[in-house]
């Protein structure tokens, strides 16, 4: 081989070098303006997760609000249905005072009346 086949082939193995170099340079940016660009995507995905996250929290506290007023409202419901049920216990006894007064108001009518004759009075068969 001669000197000038050899610098050829030097010659070609540099510019081979020098195209594998300048490929592996173009695919690390390519490959870098791809992660960035992924990234952007990624921030953006991300922004968007968190404002539904914060919508979400504002409609679960909207929630428990709602809960706690719903809640008190029951308790409020039971309140008053106990007072009621007290005051229906209240007036029962008292119309059952009455009927006591009316039952003992009618046996004094009939004690006192000499029309009515009493079964268990041992003067009623003479």
């Amino acid at each position: 081989m001669d000197t000038n086949q050899v610098v050829w082939i030097i010659v070609g193995i540099i510019v081979v070098l020098a195209i594998i170099a300048l490929v592996a340079i173009l695919a690390r940016k390519r490959a870098a303006v791809q992660r960035q660009h992924q990234q952007e995507e990624d921030r953006h995905r991300a922004a968007e997760m968190r404002e539904e996250a914060k919508a979400t929290e504002l409609e679960a506290r909207e929630r428990e609000a709602k809960a706690s007023m719903a809640d008190a409202e029951a308790q409020q419901a039971e309140v008053e249905a106990e007072r009621l049920r007290r005051q229906a216990q209240e007036r029962q006894a008292d119309a059952q005072g009455l009927r006591e007064k009316v039952t003992h108001h009618q046996q004094d009518a009939d004690t006192i009346d000499p029309d009515v004759t009493r079964d268990d009075d041992p003067r009623a068969g003479r």
